[in-house]
């Protein structure tokens, strides 16, 4: 991976192509390709126009000329393209005045990083998402005036256990069992291997690869944490690197939250940690768990934001056939050293520099860079108002006496609710104009337009089975 401009020109002398690629506000990479030739020191200087009136969640069509500009440190040779193609993330510009442009999801995130410094409070964030998803073998979908359906298949699901059309090893993985069994019954192991190899070929660092809990090919893939920025541009390519190296393996990934009915989501634990210099701040050796007042007070900015922060990090209709009570998904506002019903927990460790909070309820249909940028400015609103998060619950959170229950509050349990409270709640996002109220804007208008309306609208094929014989 590159570093500078005079880097990203020397990778650009063995491959054929340049892949310009961007973020659009829902959080997906688009992207177009150029000839290497028009790949050059003025092309980092000059930019590229493109059309902003054809992307999700920005400019109207009588505004729509809008400017990349590479950045080089994002720049890599793909390891999946079967042209040598180089990829190179841009930040998008305003084309008159040259200033960058408010709904540009990575601009966000580092004005994040840049308000981070100006409090005093750190000088950096380091990020670590858990992105599960689901590898399959075929699916289907459709829905329109008279019909809607999905179907998915895998050769590890539970429910191909008594197929009899062709032969039938056995093997498949029950429901909540696939946390860790070996091949055969991990029927993807050289799939993950492939990917993670295809992301270190790319200049991502990677740690672990492992089968998630879920029957059907869930998955999760470990990447070394890095800084906020850089992880998210990291976690576009980790999406990216898994559905391409599936597909040519002959099956297809999916990051939506939910979808199996009656097995685990998919979710994205983000796990974060503020330094000044060399020094952890969120570490005291004499504190709960090894945390500083200042991290206590971060993880009480989180729970304070939950409801508002969830219309950014847990975005979709979908996410909230996830975050349902009573279940494994992280509902709970409390925090806790190992529980994992609690939506803060601060994983078990005894070095100072692995102290972080671990914020359970994101998952990986948000767009990283808003994600990210808006856990960081709810946790320093935190430690700015020293918001007090309470005593910690160190018990089982779902097994509580009902009067204890009842004390502790959940999250919101729809996409509509958390856009509702985002909308009530996000002064804390503005601080040093990280987040816009007109970007706010255009991300909930979005959001309701377009998901949560067209959801709310459709009947569902279950709702068949309580009603049709009304």
């Amino acid at each position: 991976m590159a570093k500078t401009v005079a880097d990203a020109l020397e990778l650009a002398k063995n491959v054929k192509m340049v892949d310009i690629r961007f973020t659009d506000l829902p959080g997906q990479w688009q992207h177009f390709t150029i000839p290497v030739r028009r790949f050059t020191a003025e092309f980092f200087e000059e930019g590229i126009p493109f059309d902003g009136s054809s992307i999700r969640g920005f400019q109207e069509i009588h505004e729509s000329d809008m400017l990349l500009k590479p950045d080089p440190e994002t720049v890599f040779v793909d390891p999946v393209a079967n042209i040598p193609t180089l990829v190179v993330t841009c930040d998008v510009y305003d084309p008159i005045t040259l200033q960058p442009y408010s709904r540009d999801p990575r601009f966000v995130a580092r004005k994040a990083e840049a308000y981070l410094k100006q409090t005093g409070i750190a000088d950096t964030a380091f990020f670590g998402p858990e992105a599960e998803f689901f590898i399959f073998d075929n699916v289907r979908y459709g829905s329109g005036t008279h019909e809607s359906f999905y179907y998915i298949d895998s050769e590890e699901g539970w429910w191909n256990s008594g197929r009899a059309d062709r032969p039938n090893f056995g093997g498949q993985i029950q429901p909540k069992r696939g946390y860790f069994p070996v091949p055969p019954a991990d029927t993807l192991q050289d799939v993950r291997s492939k990917i993670v190899m295809a992301l270190e070929a790319a200049g991502v660092p990677m740690e672990v690869h492992h089968h998630e809990v879920a029957t059907a090919g869930q998955s999760e893939l470990g990447m070394r944490f890095t800084t906020l920025t850089r992880m998210a541009d990291q976690l576009l390519l980790y999406k990216y690197i898994a559905k391409n190296v599936a597909r040519q393996n002959g099956k297809t990934v999916t990051f939506m939250p939910k979808p199996l009915f009656g097995d685990n989501g998919s979710g994205m634990h983000v796990h974060s940690s503020l330094w000044k210099g060399e020094t952890n701040v969120f570490y005291d050796a004499s504190g709960y768990a090894g945390l500083s007042d200042t991290a206590k007070f971060y993880i009480g900015g989180l729970l304070k934001h939950a409801p508002a922060l969830l219309a950014l990090t847990s975005p979709s209709t979908n996410s909230y056939r996830r975050l349902v009570p009573g279940f494994e998904a992280p509902v709970n506002l409390a925090y806790s050293q190992r529980n994992r019903s609690a939506i803060c927990r601060i994983p078990v460790t005894k070095s100072s520099k692995a102290k972080r909070v671990e914020f359970r309820a994101p998952d990986p249909s948000s767009n990283p860079y808003l994600c990210f940028a808006a856990i960081l400015m709810a946790g320093l609103d935190g430690i700015q108002n020293r918001i007090d998060p309470g005593n910690p619950h160190d018990k089982d959170l779902y097994d509580l006496p009902a009067e204890e229950a009842k004390l502790i509050k959940q999250v919101p349990g729809s996409l509509e609710a958390v856009l509702n409270a985002l909308e009530a709640d996000h002064e804390f996002l503005l601080k040093g104009d990280v987040f816009t109220t007109e970007l706010l804007e255009a991300y909930i208008s979005y959001k309701r337009t377009m998901e949560v309306d067209p959801v709310r609208l459709r009947p569902t094929p279950y709702e068949f089975t309580l009603y049709f014989d009304i």
